[in-house]
């Protein structure tokens, strides 16, 4: 089984969103910028976001913080959002059972889908971090997903953009791809997708087929 994350793997949406949860934070008065936000919580559950800067910040966010931002995001989404290149040709290459697993809420995964075309590849196989204890770079989530698909981890393959969610498929005892061809991808991303324990690197779409199919050859 293949185990895609979402945002900046499916979808190109990482810029979108971390403006969005950025100029929410300046107005709460909090000064995180877009770059910052993408250092330090780039794959993380917004709840676990939300909750560390409350923490570093020694205050509180405003109540309706988090509806404000996920509403916010989905409307962003719905107008601006395109799927990653090559995304498309990429899925209907793949054989066998596939599913999402994001750190996005599930509304939020299926309106990045649908908005995109993508959602035919996956519903109704989509699978939430906020159904799970902890977020990545804890291995819950990929482990629920295999346990939901009836598939054993070491039998999965996960597409991954960010550290923590590499970590989090190593941490399953998952096999980790790297992806570092979205348009938040920093020159150094790869490097880090290596050190967190990705088993290999692709910067295009179109090389995901011959990856998956060395990987399950090993």
């Amino acid at each position: 089984m293949v185990i895609f994350d979402c945002n900046g793997v499916l979808v190109d949406s990482e810029p979108l969103a971390t403006s969005v949860v950025s100029n929410a934070f300046m107005r709460a008065g909090f000064a995180l910028t877009p770059d910052l936000i993408a250092r330090y919580f780039t794959g993380r559950r917004p709840t676990d976001m939300f909750a560390e800067v409350e923490i570093a910040a020694g205050r509180k966010l405003p109540a309706d913080f988090a509806v404000t931002v996920a509403q916010a995001t989905l409307e962003k989404f719905r107008a601006e959002l395109r799927a990653t290149n090559h995304a498309a040709q990429a899925l209907s290459w793949i054989r066998g059972p596939k599913c999402v697993a994001s750190s996005s809420s599930l509304d939020r995964i299926r309106t990045s889908l649908e908005t995109t075309d993508l959602l035919r590849y996956f519903e109704p196989y989509l699978f939430s971090a906020n159904e799970v204890a902890n977020g990545k770079p804890a291995p819950d989530l990929f482990l629920y997903a295999a346990q939901r698909m009836h598939v054993l981890p070491r039998e999965c393959i996960v597409v991954e953009d960010s550290a923590v969610g590499v970590a989090a498929g190593r941490a399953a005892g998952m096999t980790v791809i790297g992806f570092v061809g979205g348009s938040h991808a920093a020159p150094d991303l790869a490097d880090k997708l290596l050190d967190a324990g990705a088993r290999t690197i692709i910067t295009d779409m179109r090389a995901l087929k011959t990856a998956i199919v060395d990987l399950r050859g090993w």
